[in-house]
């Protein structure tokens, strides 16, 4: 199954779970009714923001929404045993594409506060999307290539070795600039 499945099926169940419709959800959220249909049919994996407001809205951490089967030791990631690819698509409104392939580095450890990811970023194509926020903090560690963090109106390129922590309130958005890159990210998001 793959990790959009996982994600609508287990957006879903929670909603069920809470006995909630879908328009009780996108209020709860502020999110759109058709995303959050297109969400659990598994057509849509919407960026951070409103994955954090949805799983705010229901109750439980982001990582429960990705995780399908936490537990309560470490999470480990051996060399070569990459975890399921997710690609985020929410600044896309027809979902055609991501810049963004998250590989989640914390997938199954139980009551996690931070989400790490290793993301491989691609260049951005046509204009600019809008900036995302949502509460919370982000650390950037860029491993291969450049990448350029949009902080309100104020741009940061980084290159391999250098990093950047921010507070992630105040409106982003990182994509690759002269081709691919990769970073590693830590995204705390307060319960």
């Amino acid at each position: 199954m793959s990790a959009d499945s996982k994600l609508a099926g287990r957006v879903r169940q929670l909603r069920e779970e809470r006995q909630l419709t879908i328009e009780q959800l996108a209020e709860q959220s502020r999110c759109h009714v058709d995303v959050l249909t297109r969400i659990e049919a598994g057509e849509l994996v919407p960026s951070l923001t409103p994955l954090m407001s949805i799983a705010r809205a229901l109750g439980v951490r982001l990582g429960t929404l990705l995780d399908d089967e936490p537990h309560d030791g470490p999470a480990v990631v051996k060399k070569g045993q990459s975890p399921a690819v997710i690609r985020f698509s929410g600044k896309d409104p027809e979902a055609r594409r991501s810049n963004l392939d998250f590989y989640a580095l914390g997938v199954g450890k139980k009551d996690r506060h931070m989400e790490p990811f290793v993301i491989d970023v691609q260049p951005r194509e046509g204009d600019e999307p809008p900036l995302s926020s949502h509460e919370g903090e982000e650390f950037l560690y860029v491993l291969e290539g450049c990448i350029e963090v949009r902080l309100g109106k104020t741009g940061y390129r980084l290159e391999a070795g250098e990093s950047i922590y921010y507070d992630s309130i105040v409106p982003h958005d990182v994509h690759a600039v002269g081709g691919p890159a990769r970073i590693l990210a830590v995204v705390y998001a307060p319960f």
